[in-house]
């Protein structure tokens, strides 16, 4: 299976590398394939006071010093089409964020490059609706097929991130998994989807209590992959720490699905 981890958001060169450390038994796993995630660049935050991230070159240095050092292949989210090319010549995975996974010219530039490209869900989407953005990757592509074996050809993942439901919460419609899964490889993104956007005064809340049980649901209804936020200490993570997990409770949770596919393959 895809297994997507890390921090949030990269705070300090110590706790990128504090985490990076402790996820090598999945790198090393033959079972896994594994991602490691941090962003450089959080434009998305709530409040213009909230932290961000180092920016793209210090970022992109950074995530170089993990590959360098660790092994590992390599996920980061962009926010604007003049991204997708910088970006691109240092990750394996362009991320696109669910708030922007329309935008053509944000699409349109990540295909462009060698990068496989995840498209989150929009919290406001219909999940069928996201047949159009894996097409526009496609079309950019030169793909004339359409198709789950198409989409995962080319490279194209859609990740699930729950659905807005009335102000400041989530809820995880786990058919958007079925449906999504028509056309493109599917992620199940089980810490966003747990979120609270804005719940907490210029920030979004979380649960993280109900990650665990979210991501037991995904791999009996059928799923490619998995992405988990992950920290040492949430509790003093500078982005998304209410939904985030702790390092020892990744390691549960991802015991807890491979018993359920290793259950289902019996």
């Amino acid at each position: 299976m895809i297994l997507i981890a890390g921090p949030c958001v990269i705070e300090s060169r110590e706790n990128l590398f504090r985490v990076a450390e402790k996820l090598m038994t999945y790198h090393e796993d033959s079972t896994i394939d594994f991602y490691f995630k941090s962003s450089f660049d959080k434009a998305n935050r709530t409040s213009i006071d909230s932290f961000r991230g180092p920016g793209l070159d210090a970022g992109l240095k950074l995530l170089e010093e993990v590959r360098t050092q660790f092994g590992y292949k390599l996920l980061t989210d962009i926010h604007d089409y003049t991204q997708a090319k910088p970006v691109g010549e240092v990750v394996d995975v362009l991320q696109i964020p669910a708030f922007l996974c329309r935008q053509t010219d944000l699409l349109v530039a990540a295909a462009q490059t060698k990068c496989v490209v995840n498209i989150k869900k929009g919290q406001f989407l219909n999940p069928a609706d996201m047949r159009y953005s894996v097409k526009k990757v496609l079309d950019t592509r030169g793909v004339k097929e359409e198709g789950y074996d198409a989409a995962k050809q080319a490279g194209v993942w859609l990740t699930e991130r729950g659905s807005t439901f009335g102000y400041g919460n989530l809820v995880v419609d786990m058919r958007s998994f079925e449906i999504m899964r028509s056309f493109a490889p599917v992620i199940f993104d089980a810490t966003h989807s747990v979120q609270m956007p804005g719940t907490e005064g210029g920030k979004s809340g979380g649960i993280r209590g109900l990650v665990r049980p979210l991501s037991r649901g995904a791999p009996a209804v059928g799923v490619d992959g998995f992405f988990f936020e992950t920290h040492f200490d949430p509790c003093i993570a500078l982005c998304d720490g209410p939904n985030m997990l702790y390092l020892e409770d990744l390691d549960a949770a991802i015991k807890d699905i491979q018993a359920i596919q290793n259950s289902l393959k019996a």
